[in-house]
C-alpha cells in the first residue's frame, strides 16, 4: 500500500487509538502553554488598567495596538497558517512518497522564506513612515494623536518578527511539533510585562509599545531553533546526491484572498475604533478590555482546530474529502461546546469578572459597569467567531499556495473566483457591523458598537457554512445545526440560572465562584439531557471510573485484554510513523 493510500484509508482501531492519543497529547501541550500565554496577556491588560486606567492616553496606545493586533492574525494565527500549514503538509506528503529524492520541505523554504522576509521589512518600514496618516485614518477624533503616532512607530517593529514566527510555527505544526509554537505568546507577553513594569513611571504608555516590540523578537527566538532542527532532521535522511523528486509549484495568487479575508475580518476592530473615537474618552478602552476578556472564552475553542488543522490539511492534500469533512464536523461541535460554556459564564458573571480583574488603581467602578455591559453584548458573537475559525481553514486548504508540479488538474476559473467567497462573506458581515454601529452608537455608545460586531460576525458565519458546500466539503448541515441547537439551548439555560445566582451573591469573588459553578453544572446537565454528543462523551468518560468502583465491572471495551492507546512522541504522525 502506498503512503497516500495509508493516509486516506479508514483507520483501523489501533490507528484510531493512536490518533486519539496524538490529538490528546498535542491538545494538552497546546492548551497548557496557550493558557499560560493568555494568563500573561490578561496580567498585561490588568497592569495597563492599573497603571493608566481608561483615558486619552490608553486610547492613544490602543490605536497603535491596531498594528500588532492586525499583524498577529495576518502573520501568525490565520493567514500565514492557512497558507503555510497546507503547503508544508503537501511537501511532507511528497517527501514520504519519494524518500530518496530532493527534499520538498527545503525546496519550499528556499522558494518562500527570503521573499517573505524582504516583504515584511518593506511593510514594517512603510508603517513607520506613514504612522501619522495611519493614526488619522483609524481614529480621526483622537485626543492625543502625537502619542499614538509615537507608539505606532514602535509597534510597527512587530511586523517582521510576527511574520517569521508565523512561518516557522506553521512549518512546525505541519511536522506535528506543537510545543514551541504554543509557547510564543508566553515569550511575547513576558517581554511586554518586563517593559511595562520597569518603565511605566517615566515612559507612560510608551513602555507598553516598547514591550510589544521586544516581545515580538522573543517569539522568533523561541521558534528558530526548533525549526532549524526539524529542517535538518528531515534532510539528514535523504541522499545528498539526489536531484530527482517532484517539485512544488508556487501559486502567488492564492495569497491574495487569504490576506484579504484576514484584513477584512480585522476591519471590525477598525470600524469600532473609528466610530468610538467620536464617543466620550475611554470608550475605546472599554471596548478593548471587554474584547480581551471575551476572547479568553474562545481561546480553547480555537486551540481545537489549531491542533487538528494539520490533519485536515493532510487529508485534503491526499484527496480524502470524507476524512476532512468528518474532522471539520467534529471540530465544529467541539469548538461550539467549549465557546458556549464560556459565553454562558461571561454573560452571567461579567460584572463580577470585571470587578475582580480590573477594579483597582485608576480603573473605577464606572469603568467596571461599562466594560461588563460591553462584554455581555460582545459574547453573543463568540460562537460565530469560533465557527468561522474552524470553517475557514479547510476552505482555503482546498487550493493551497503550492501544488504538485505533475498535478493533472487544470486551473478552474470558477475555483479561483470561489477563493474570494470568504472575503465576500466577511464584507457582508462588515456592512452589517457598520450599519448597526452607525445606527446604534449615538444612542447606546459602546453597547451599539458591540452589538454591531456580534451581528456582523454571525452573518459571516452563516454565509461561510453555505460556502463550504460550494467548495466541495459537503457538511451534513442538518446534523451540524442540530448539534449546535442542543448546545445553544443548554447554554441559554445555564446563563439564566447562573446570572440569577451571581447577582444574588456579593462581593465579586464569591459571586464569580457561585455563578460560574452554577453555569457549568446546569450546562452539563442540560447538555446531557438534550443529547449533545460533545457533552455526553466527556461526561461518560468522567463517570466511567465511578461506575467501575460502584459496580465492579468495567464498561465495554475497557475490560480484560483491552490495550491502552500508545503514547506518541511529539513530531510523530498520528499513525505512529
Amino acid at each position: 500500500m502506498s503512503t497516500t493510500e495509508q493516509l486516506t484509508s479508514t483507520p483501523s482501531p489501533p490507528a484510531a487509538a493512536r490518533q486519539a492519543s496524538f490529538l490528546a497529547k498535542a491538545f494538552g501541550i497546546t492548551a497548557v502553554l496557550s493558557a499560560a500565554g493568555s494568563g500573561l496577556g490578561l496580567l498585561r491588560d490588568l497592569l495597563l488598567a492599573r497603571f493608566f486606567g481608561a483615558d486619552e492616553g490608553t486610547d492613544a496606545f490602543l490605536v497603535s495596538w491596531t498594528v500588532p493586533e492586525t499583524a498577529a492574525p495576518l502573520l501568525i494565527e490565520d493567514a500565514m497558517a492557512f497558507l503555510m500549514v497546507p503547503a508544508f503538509s503537501l511537501a511532507l506528503v511528497l517527501r514520504e512518497e519519494d524518500p530518496q529524492g530532493r527534499d520538498p520541505v527545503r525546496q519550499l523554504t528556499a522558494a518562500t522564506l527570503p521573499w517573505l522576509l524582504a516583504g515584511l521589512c518593506a511593510l514594517s518600514g512603510a508603517t513607520m513612515l506613514w504612522a501619522p496618516e495611519l493614526v488619522h485614518a483609524l481614529a480621526p477624533g483622537l485626543a492625543d494623536p502625537g502619542l499614538a503616532i509615537t507608539c505606532t512607530r514602535l509597534t510597527a517593529v512587530t511586523i517582521l518578527p510576527f511574520g517569521a514566527a508565523g512561518y516557522f510555527g506553521a512549518a512546525l505544526r505541519a511536522h506535528h511539533r506543537f510545543t514551541a509554537p504554543a509557547a510564543i505568546y508566553v515569550a511575547y507577553n513576558l517581554g511586554i510585562l518586563g517593559f511595562l513594569t520597569l518603565c511605566h513611571t517615566f515612559l507612560g504608555v510608551r513602555s507598553a509599545a516598547l514591550g510589544v516590540a521586544f516581545g515580538s523578537l522573543l517569539m522568533v527566538g523561541v521558534l528558530i531553533g526548533p525549526y532549524g532542527r526539524a529542517l535538518k532532521a528531515g534532510g539528514a535522511r535523504r541522499r545528498r546526491r539526489s536531484r530527482t523528486g517532484r517539485p512544488l509549484l508556487l501559486s502567488p495568487t492564492a495569497l491574495l484572498p487569504v490576506a484579504a479575508f484576514t484584513l477584512t475580518r480585522q476591519s471590525q476592530v477598525f470600524i469600532e475604533r473609528y466610530l468610538g473615537s467620536d464617543l466620550p474618552p475611554g470608550t475605546i478602552s472599554h471596548l478593548n478590555y471587554a474584547a480581551k476578556v471575551s476572547q479568553l472564552a474562545m481561546t480553547t475553542a480555537i486551540l481545537i482546530c489549531t491542533v487538528t488543522f494539520p490533519l485536515v490539511a493532510r487529508a485534503l492534500a491526499a484527496g480524502d474529502l470524507r476524512a476532512a469533512r468528518d474532522r471539520v464536523e467534529k471540530d465544529l461541535g467541539q469548538a461550539a461546546a467549549v465557546v458556549l460554556a464560556g459565553t454562558a459564564f461571561l454573560i452571567a458573571c461579567a460584572p463580577a469578572v470585571v470587578s475582580l480583574l480590573f477594579e483597582r488603581g485608576a480603573f473605577s467602578a464606572a469603568d467596571t459597569t461599562a466594560t461588563a455591559r460591553v462584554i455581555q453584548v460582545y459574547s453573543f458573537g463568540l460562537l460565530a467567531q469560533a465557527l468561522i475559525g474552524v470553517m475557514v481553514r479547510p476552505f482555503f486548504s482546498m487550493r493551497p499556495a503550492v501544488r504538485r508540479a505533475d498535478d493533472p488538474r487544470p486551473a478552474d476559473p470558477a475555483d479561483r473566483l470561489l477563493d474570494w467567497y470568504p472575503v465576500g462573506a466577511m464584507a457582508v458581515g462588515l456592512l452589517v457591523t457598520t450599519l448597526v454601529g452607525v445606527c446604534t452608537a449615538p444612542h447606546f455608545g459602546a453597547l451599539g458598537l458591540a452589538a454591531g460586531n456580534a451581528a456582523g460576525i454571525t452573518t459571516t458565519a452563516a454565509l461561510l457554512l453555505h460556502g463550504l458546500a460550494l467548495r466541495g466539503i459537503a457538511l451534513r448541515t442538518r446534523r451540524v445545526l442540530g448539534g449546535q441547537a442542543r448546545l445553544v439551548l443548554a447554554a441559554a439555560g445555564a446563563t439564566l440560572l447562573g446570572g440569577l445566582v451571581s447577582r444574588a451573591v456579593d462581593p465579586a469573588l464569591p459571586a464569580l465562584l457561585a455563578g460560574g459553578s452554577t453555569v457549568l453544572a446546569i450546562y452539563l446537565v442540560l447538555g446531557t439531557l438534550l443529547g449533545a454528543r460533545e457533552i455526553t462523551g466527556p461526561v461518560r468518560r468522567v463517570l466511567r471510573p465511578l461506575l467501575v468502583r460502584s459496580t465492579g465491572r468495567p464498561p465495554t471495551g475497557c475490560g480484560e485484554g483491552a490495550v491502552p492507546a500508545p503514547r506518541l512522541q511529539e513530531g510523530t504522525l498520528p499513525d505512529g510513523r
